[in-house]
């Protein structure tokens, strides 16, 4: 068969649903090929928003998620969902195409050295020289993106490659069991547990790739110990827990480090280096056993005692039968704790001026939502409020970047989540410097013919950089700009446009918009004002002692 035709029936063979793209000439036998299978070509209008829904896709299933590109331009701007996949730790295939490599039709025009440019940001990338080894280098791909810790991967189909043929068959997908962790390990993490006074668990982004969700929840109800996580844990052990401290959405000073401050034994499940530390560890502080996939990357700030590694959910089983209710453990602080940082984060959630203050629309997205329902937000400080605010019931309810931490992805994220899910609402929050980095979108949600809502929180400005901004005591400078109107943008791509001029009328609005078929689109002017008072001077100012 051609060599563009083995390529899709390999990926047919992974299971793969959707190609995520923008292709260009030297992918048209590709192209071709793709028309005649069952995997449904999503066309973006940027291929920075394909590979953000590929990496969403990847996030949310386990399963890579594939997104196309052309040579040149198209390649390189997949660089940034690439770097947002690989630092997120979501499963995502990339392929490009490239001009022919056995003669030159055009010199070097648009020619670049892709598979150099992505050997940093990727854990796999390689060009194909020959058809034959088609089938066995995509199942390489696949293995090596789901493969802990996940990430993104690339191979790059040259134009004559694509049109060989070959004789190729597919390989089976063979998955593997991830070792359990040695008995030693585990006796020495119950001792520690056990010999603590005041042991606290931290739940990561780690523990919310895999099915530990029962395994937790188990752990904290047999033992009693509490719990918080970090923004990319949420949603694993449902946060109504009555042993749910709150999330660190902050590296310090947060009322909730309060008890990070008074506990001897941190026991981190999931955690991750490159996710913002959740906290700072000290020479000759408090102890952490690390319980992962894989050993801890030593940081200056982390750097465990233990090391349980292994399988996540066997681990978390093994400590739930082994550990006993030491009667030394006292947790009466916590309870004090816990107690004071749901009054201080609910402290605005009443509050009904206008602009609206951003703990406020987290009440409001809360009250009206599901269980099951999810937000994914885009890059700004609102992120912070969210994840300190925002109550999550189920796991990959508030899809955050706490990795790259990229503008843009917010409204891409969205749509990856309404295609997966067409039966859960879906928000999309987005700053209006981020949603306009990949705006154009909406008519791929509109043509897709997608439901979710999109609230853009208005302030004319990089509102992240500016409460940094404010904390070093600059001057405002340089962060300013002017929107179009939104109301007439989205109603240009045939989404649904509203621009609320109150608290009442954005509840009337919301409640609309969630109850509504298609894409709606809120301007939703935000008040930053508590920025800084709050984040910068109330939260140092405090003690550790509340």
């Amino acid at each position: 068969m051609k060599a563009s035709d083995l390529f899709v029936k390999a990926l047919e063979k992974e299971g793969v649903e959707y190609i995520f793209g923008v292709p260009g000439e030297e992918n048209l036998d590709l192209l071709e090929s793709l028309s005649n299978s069952s995997i449904k070509l999503i066309l973006t209008r940027h291929e920075q928003g394909a590979g953000f829904m590929a990496a969403t896709y990847g996030r949310l299933t386990g399963k890579p998620g594939v997104c196309l590109a052309t040579l040149g331009p198209g390649a390189t701007n997949l660089v940034t969902p690439a770097a947002y996949a690989q630092l997120g730790a979501m499963p995502m295939l990339m392929i490009t195409g490239q001009k022919p490599i056995k003669k030159s039709k055009q010199a070097r025009f648009q020619i670049i050295d892709v598979v150099d440019m992505m050997q940093p940001i990727t854990k796999f990338t390689k060009q194909l020289v020959n058809g034959n080894v088609i089938a066995s280098q995509i199942r390489e791909a696949f293995r090596l993106a789901t493969e802990e810790r996940p990430g993104a991967v690339h191979l790059e189909l040259p134009e004559d490659i694509a049109q060989e043929e070959t004789e190729d068959t597919v390989f089976d997908v063979v998955g593997h069991i991830i070792p359990n962790p040695d008995e030693k390990a585990i006796e020495a993490a119950v001792k520690m547990i056990e010999a603590a006074k005041m042991p606290l668990l931290l739940i990561g982004a780690g523990a919310n790739r895999k099915v530990t969700c029962q395994a937790l929840a188990e752990f904290v109800d047999e033992t009693g110990i509490y719990f918080f996580t970090t923004q990319m844990g949420k949603g694993v052990i449902d946060e109504r827990h009555p042993q749910y401290l709150g999330t660190a959405a902050l590296s310090s000073n947060d009322f909730l480090h309060a008890a990070l401050d008074a506990a001897d034994l941190i026991i981190n499940v999931g955690h991750d280096v490159i996710e913002k530390p959740p906290f700072f560890m000290k020479h000759g502080g408090k102890k952490v056993i690390h319980i992962n996939f894989s050993p801890a990357e030593v940081d200056p700030v982390y750097f465990p005692q233990l090391n349980l590694v292994g399988d996540i959910t066997h681990s978390v089983k093994k400590l739930t039968e082994q550990v006993s209710q030491a009667q030394n453990w006292d947790f009466s602080y916590y309870k004090k704790v816990k107690g004071e940082v749901a009054g201080h984060l609910s402290k605005y959630f009443q509050d009904e001026r206008f602009p609206m203050l951003p703990q406020r629309l987290v009440n409001l997205l809360r009250k009206n939502l599901g269980e099951q329902d999810v937000i994914t937000l885009d890059n700004g400080v609102y992120k912070i409020w969210f994840a300190r605010n925002y109550t999550c019931y189920q796991p990959n309810t508030l899809l955050l970047d706490n990795a790259l931490a990229s503008m843009g992805a917010g409204l891409p994220s969205a749509m990856a989540v309404n295609l997966l899910y067409p039966h859960k609402k879906v928000v999309a929050v987005v700053g209006d410097g981020g949603f306009m980095m990949n705006s154009q979108e909406l008519e791929t949600a509109v043509r897709l013919g997608l439901n979710l809502v999109v609230i853009i929180l208005n302030d004319h400005g990089y509102g992240m950089i500016k409460w940094k901004q404010e904390d070093m005591g600059f001057k405002n400078y340089g962060l300013d700009f002017n929107n179009p109107d939104f109301i007439q943008y989205a109603n240009s791509y045939g989404a649904h446009g509203y621009r609320p001029e109150s608290d009442a009328s954005f509840q009337e609005i919301l409640d609309k918009s969630l109850n509504s078929p298609g894409v709606h689109v809120i301007d939703l002017p935000v008040d930053y004002s508590l920025n800084h008072p709050i984040l910068n001077v109330m939260l140092k100012e405090k003690t550790a002692k509340l």
